[in-house]
């Protein structure tokens, strides 16, 4: 029999759940950034933080933690507790962490709170360099073979991937010089410590628009908008083109054993913040693709772009294991 006691016992309860919820984050986030200071995650990151932190009511603590080409802020978000406190702001690398042999773990262990925008690639020079185009740049290469210095961020990097796209469309022998992110690469190259970079057009937009860096070209079957004049490697190699589109994508991440009312709540306060018209405009203006999916359209965007650059790297003979090892499909 209930009786009167049992009744507002249960009626008390029913009152505390929705509070419970909404008393959610208990304290402050910590949001890990993958890439150093001034690179396109990094831009993106902090761009996007304050609409995120509005729509939650939270405060979002954000570190830089670079290094292993990823595989660090991976592994420290990986070690939190599943309790969506620690968030990952990350790039497309550690979908080829397996491939190149840099780690075992990959997007597969976490769940997709927002893949917020994809990215263009484009290849900057010194400004010094006399190189108008892309073709210039690799007749530069073969006459000095190993002798170029390119910017880099390390194995399964946009610069690594960009390049092993390129040689395989024409084989070059560069010096690559690794950086812990495209912001710290980007600044070495204004100093004339690397000659040239692949980059996304989110970290480089604003160097091209003051004239500190020089596009030769961006890594995209026709022209961007927002780097209006700058043409599409296919101009120069159109055999670029069976790799293309093709290009970076920054998103949140958590552990995939977070309660699921905990992911609902950072997904829905991640997609307020992704949509607010202040950020959307950056992020074209940056030459980047609003995407702004999470849960499994994520997942399914995800297994894609790994199957698809997995197996790229695959047949361009930069990738240590086979994709197969990992059941990592043909594209």
């Amino acid at each position: 029999m209930l009786t009167r006691r049992t009744l507002g016992a249960l009626a008390a309860a029913a009152l505390a759940r929705p509070v419970a919820a909404q008393a959610w984050p208990p304290r402050d986030l910590t949001g890990i950034i993958m890439w150093g200071a001034g690179g396109a995650t990094d831009v993106v990151a902090r761009a996007l933080t304050p609409h995120v932190e509005a729509a939650l009511g939270a405060k979002i603590v954000l570190q830089n933690r670079p290094g292993g080409v990823g595989a660090i802020s991976v592994q420290a978000v990986h070690a939190a507790p599943a309790d969506g406190l620690t968030l990952l702001y990350g790039a497309e690398n550690p979908q080829l962490h397996k491939v190149l042999g840099l780690a075992q773990i990959d997007y597969a262990d976490f769940f997709p709170v927002n893949v917020i925008a994809r990215g263009v690639g484009v290849i900057v020079a010194n400004r010094d360099k006399p190189w108008t185009g892309l073709k210039a740049l690799v007749d530069e290469i073969s006459a000095n073979p190993g002798r170029v210095r390119m910017g880099a961020t390390g194995p399964g990097g946009l610069p690594h991937v960009i390049g092993a796209m390129l040689n395989a469309v024409t084989p070059v022998r560069v010096i690559a010089v690794p950086f812990d992110g495209e912001g710290p690469g980007l600044t070495a190259l204004q100093g004339g410590h690397v000659d040239f970079m692949p980059v996304g057009v989110a970290a480089a937009a604003e160097h091209i628009r003051a004239g500190r860096v020089k596009p030769l070209a961006v890594v995209n079957p026709e022209p961007v908008p927002s780097l209006p004049g700058v043409p599409p490697v296919t101009a120069d190699f159109p055999g670029f083109a069976r790799y293309l589109p093709w290009g970076p994508f920054y998103g949140v991440w958590v552990k995939r054993e977070t309660p699921a009312p905990v992911r609902a709540r950072l997904v829905e306060a991640f997609r307020a913040g992704a949509a607010n018209p202040a950020f959307t405009e950056l992020m074209a203006r940056n030459g980047n693709v609003m995407m702004n999916i999470a849960g499994e359209e994520a997942d399914a965007f995800l297994k894609r772009w790994q199957s698809v650059t997995s197996w790229l790297l695959q047949e361009a003979g930069a990738a240590k294991r086979s994709p197969e090892e990992f059941g990592i499909p043909r594209p």
